[in-house]
């Protein structure tokens, strides 16, 4: 089994085993509060059989990189298609994140690389991988959304897409502006190699203003950002945003609640039906001239297949 990229912190210890799941749902996410149990995927709709038996050995599985919060997905994958024990699999995930995975692959053509389980790549990385002139394949296989973070205290529980804009535009900013206390908003971003960022670029913004974040409101990593929101406690005033799986399945701290956006809470079911404004997929994705028997090509086909969605669903996520 080559090597498959778990970053920064071990995967046992990115899931926040024995810590509280604080947030998030997905295209619909249900803004939990510290004492929720992290939400559920909905019971899969898939026959049993669609279990697959494993396919690869394990010395067959192919490298693979991607975005932080895929990592439970790609050890799932690992542990179904080449029938690694989880606890093995989880252990052995790596990953360099998603402008970094898209490069390795699109810009570099690291040969350790055959699949990549990944965000959207931010537009300097697109641009990249054309003027690079290698040509990739990929292919939605997942659904997740882009959601708000604010401290338990606050007492905005909703905001409307505008109200978003205008915060991160720098056209509102004090809470009693959206019906909170009187206190200025600290609205935290990500930098623009992040994978979050570009959602939020893509989702949120799109050509509209955004004012420039302070370097210590842009915190290089998605786990800083909730940290930083976490312990930003004057008055309770701080926002941020990440993805809903990340805050679901791996990363949560206490003292925070998501928020709803235009009156839907972001949740498993919520995404899937795609109620909740800011969902957007993920993708597969392989370089085109992978062989039909490759490993990396089977393992991409059988995401498409009612095994590989079982697969998806199993890890917690909501199947494009």
């Amino acid at each position: 089994m080559r090597n498959t990229k778990l970053s920064r912190r071990s995967f046992l210890a990115a899931l926040g085993l024995g810590t509280a799941a604080l947030w998030l749902g997905g295209c619909g996410p249900a803004g939990s509060t510290p004492d929720d149990a992290p939400s559920q995927a909905p019971a899969s709709s898939l026959p049993e059989e669609a279990e697959a038996e494993p396919f690869l050995t394990p010395e067959e599985f192919p490298g693979m990189d991607g975005s932080t919060a895929c990592i439970p997905l790609i050890a799932q994958m690992m542990a179904d298609a080449a029938g690694v024990p989880l606890e093995e699999a989880q252990s052995s995930v790596t990953v360099s994140t998603t402008a970094y995975a898209w490069e390795n692959m699109g810009v570099y053509g690291s040969s350790d690389i055959g699949l990549l389980v990944v965000y959207e790549a931010p537009d300097y990385v697109k641009e990249e991988i054309a003027a690079a002139g290698v040509e990739l394949e990929q292919k939605a296989v997942g659904r997740d959304a882009l959601v708000f973070i604010v401290n338990e205290e606050n007492p905005v529980q909703s905001l409307t897409l505008g109200q978003l804009r205008d915060i991160y535009a720098g056209r509102v900013t004090n809470w009693s502006e959206v019906g909170g206390a009187d206190v200025p908003i600290v609205a935290f971003q990500r930098g623009e190699d992040s994978g979050s960022q570009t959602l939020f670029q893509k989702l949120l913004i799109g050509d509209g203003e955004l004012m420039e974040a302070p370097t210590e409101l842009a915190p290089a990593s998605m786990g800083g950002l909730v940290d930083s929101v976490a312990a930003y406690n004057n008055s309770a005033n701080a926002i941020g945003f990440s993805v809903y799986y990340y805050i679901d399945q791996m990363y949560s701290q206490p003292g925070l609640r998501l928020l709803a956006v235009e009156g839907v809470e972001p949740s498993n079911d919520t995404i899937a039906a795609q109620e909740y404004p800011l969902c957007n997929d993920f993708y597969a994705v392989i370089r085109a001239n992978a062989a039909p028997d490759s490993p990396e090509r089977r393992l991409y086909d059988w995401l498409s297949t009612d095994a590989g969605r079982a697969c998806i669903e199993k890890a917690g996520y909501v199947p494009a």
